[in-house]
């Protein structure tokens, strides 16, 4: 049942070697039927951040979710690699209200369990990052949350809000059966091996290290986040080949998509454009993927995308971007001056009110973040040198990660709410704090050089057909 609404947390502790539980913003707690105070944390907002009435209607509804209701389900995610868990509404469908034959039946369905519900409403993913299991950090789903709309990307990336839960109830009802279920025909060895730790660890805490990433200071509950990523996958037109394996191979083969092939060639934007097609369409699988028709708004939506993908990237030094790049449909058309956009429902323009020469554009989906934020991962945007080879960026994105620098340099408000709000430890702020001085120094230079462009405005593309590049101060823009 839902216990009390709009707490607030204490500060995280100052010195602290370890991730830790805690994080600030407003909470909402529950209890579990074994009595355990569980919480819900809507993580404070950062400093000038762009925030939609959606992101935080978003937020509020996530901390309104009670596990243990009667119109609530639970299922082990046993697809993919990580260990999860899926949030099914079940006051509709075939098990409307009946939620343990829902989680004995439906569980068993992997994600086909979605169809058999009103709706799956959430992901709770936690941290893994032992022998064996996929590396999976829940902070850093937080980080992209907050850090995105701090930069108000245009790439999308979900809403996520802090969740525990108590760790005997997701013993019995989630880690038990995601380890029977993975270990037949629906999760992968990473998976199974997720699940076997998990039930060891909510058994015995201290058989999880370091113990503080996953278990709240108590070790009654584990933590992580709550989200949801709905989307299509990209092909290689995005996402890569992947043909040189996992590591700096696929990472450079994400460099030689037609999108990135625009943005490492030094032409204006229309020529780039053109160039970067042609390049990319020479690879087989990528032209197929990308299909006949690519038009120049569509790439010009594209480029602005991966210049935010990679800043993050770089940032939170990701280890698992590529083939994890997903996209949504729009309709878009100009109205009385103005851009317009629909989610669309068919690839005709049909949709009730879209006019007809309305152009259907894949706005892309960053959903997939949670290997990001340790400092033991692997940053493949700084090792394969993304950041240098950029030649097109966006004046707005320039501006906001050089004040981004400068705040984190003389510990500003930004620097104050990064160190307090998530629960991270000195090696992660600082981190966080060196990758944004190395991406201002990288594309600074790129910029006194010469080297790049500011014309990435892919609104004005559409609108005006405008490419014009901005002069712009480097070190004070």
């Amino acid at each position: 049942m839902k216990f009390s609404l709009m707490t607030c947390l204490a500060l995280v502790l100052p010195n602290m070697l370890l991730a830790s539980d805690e994080v600030v913003g407003q909470a909402t707690t529950f209890e579990s039927p074994n009595g355990v105070i569980e919480r819900c944390i809507r993580i404070e907002s950062i400093p000038t951040g762009v925030y939609t009435s959606s992101d935080l209607k978003v937020e509020e509804a996530y901390c309104e979710i009670d596990f243990y209701a009667p119109n609530t389900a639970i299922c082990p995610k046993t697809w993919s690699t990580s260990p999860g868990m899926a949030v099914y509404d079940v006051s509709k469908g075939p098990y409307a209200g009946n939620r343990p034959e829902f989680e004995r039946n439906a569980c068993k369905e992997g994600k086909s369990a979605k169809g058999l519900a009103k709706d799956r409403v959430a992901k709770f993913k936690s941290t893994m990052n032992q022998k064996g299991t996929s590396g999976t950090f829940s902070t850093s789903s937080l980080l992209y949350y907050h850090f995105s709309r701090y930069f108000d990307t245009t790439v999308n990336v979900p809403v996520s809000v802090w969740r525990s839960m108590d760790a005997k109830a997701h013993l019995s009802e989630v880690a038990e059966p995601g380890l029977a279920i993975s270990g037949g025909s629906h999760g992968g060895r990473m998976n199974h091996e997720g699940w076997r730790v998990f039930v060891a660890a909510d058994s015995d805490p201290a058989t999880y290290k370091p113990t503080d990433d996953l278990f709240t200071k108590d070790r009654s509950q584990i933590y992580g986040v709550l989200l949801d990523s709905p989307g299509h996958r990209y092909g290689s037109e995005i996402n890569g080949t992947r043909k040189s394996g996992w590591g700096k191979g696929q990472n450079r083969d994400f460099q030689e998509t037609p999108a990135f092939l625009a943005l490492r060639s030094s032409k204006s934007l229309p020529e780039a454009i053109v160039e970067g097609l042609e390049k990319g369409r020479k690879d087989r699988q990528i032209n197929k993927d990308l299909g006949p028709d690519v038009s120049d708004r569509q790439m010009a939506f594209w480029m602005q995308e991966l210049t935010e993908i990679v800043l993050l990237d770089f940032i939170f030094s990701q280890q698992d971007r590529v083939g994890n790049i997903d996209f949504t449909p729009y309709w878009y058309w100009v109205e009385d001056g103005e851009l317009k956009h629909k989610k669309a429902k068919h690839h005709e323009p049909d949709d009730g009110d879209v006019p007809a020469n309305a152009e259907l554009i894949r706005r892309s989906n960053l959903n997939d973040n949670d290997a990001g934020g340790r400092v033991e991962y692997a940053n493949f945007a700084k090792s394969t040198q993304m950041l240098e080879k950029i030649r097109h960026f966006s004046t707005s994105t320039y501006r906001r990660l050089v004040a981004l620098d400068n705040d984190l340099q003389v510990q500003g408000p930004i620097f104050v709410w990064l160190n307090q709000s998530l629960g991270l430890s000195d090696r992660q702020v600082t981190q966080v704090v060196k990758n944004t001085a190395l991406a201002s120094s990288i594309l600074r230079n790129s910029c006194s050089a010469g080297d790049l462009k500011f014309d990435l405005d892919p609104v004005a593309f559409f609108l005006k057909n405008d490419a014009s590049a901005e002069a712009i101060d480097c070190n004070d823009p």
